[in-house]
């Protein structure tokens, strides 16, 4: 599954943020410049960044599950996350 999140929080801070969340549930597989990749036994899961337009950063999650399973609902929480760290009032709901 593929899923996307435009956000104002700059590339690196999104960066750091996905190392410390997946990194604490699955192993490091690659770090390049604008992705960083995690594997486990539950999958894997990459997250880009894109700097768009010098004003927002584009967000991309990929997993190599279906929806719905234990690694998706993690890519959702922590996109969750970086709409919260773009907005700390945004107060974070759902089964995720």
């Amino acid at each position: 599954m593929k899923y996307f999140h435009r956000t104002s929080v700059a590339p690196d801070e999104v960066l750091v943020r996905a190392t410390t969340f997946f990194g604490a549930r699955l192993t490091p597989a690659e770090e390049q410049p604008r992705r960083r990749r995690f594997a486990g036994t539950i999958g894997q899961v990459s997250v880009t960044v894109q700097a768009e337009g010098g004003h927002y950063t584009l967000v991309t999650v990929e997993t190599n599950q279906v929806g719905e399973s234990e690694l998706d609902k993690l890519a959702k929480r922590f996109l969750t996350v970086v709409h919260t760290m773009a907005e700390p009032a945004h107060r974070p709901i759902g089964a995720y």
